[in-house]
């Protein structure tokens, strides 16, 4: 998993079947400092995640998980909005 912001989202008026009923956002992956790293990606929502919130990403198979179909085709899930988070140092 790793921790990313929403930054937009992508209107489908057609999409595969088992994405029905789910928003497809934009997410910035981010360090757990909160710094941008590598390039934004296209993940499916799961909990009504919205714009400018920091979120939990799952990748891979276990994305899949998260839509309640392990035959969809998934490969990135929203699956938690942060509230914060708490490094120890």
């Amino acid at each position: 998993m790793i921790i990313a912001k929403v930054i937009g989202m992508v209107v489908s008026t057609r999409k595969e079947e088992d994405l029905k009923g789910f928003k497809l956002l934009v997410v910035q992956p981010l360090t757990p400092e909160g710094k941008q790293r590598g390039d934004p990606f296209v993940a499916v929502d799961t909990v009504g995640a919205g714009i400018g919130e920091m979120v939990v990403v799952a990748l891979g198979s276990p994305a899949r998980l998260a839509v309640d179909n392990p035959e969809a085709p998934v490969d990135a899930s929203i699956v938690g909005i942060i509230d914060s988070i708490d490094i120890g140092k």
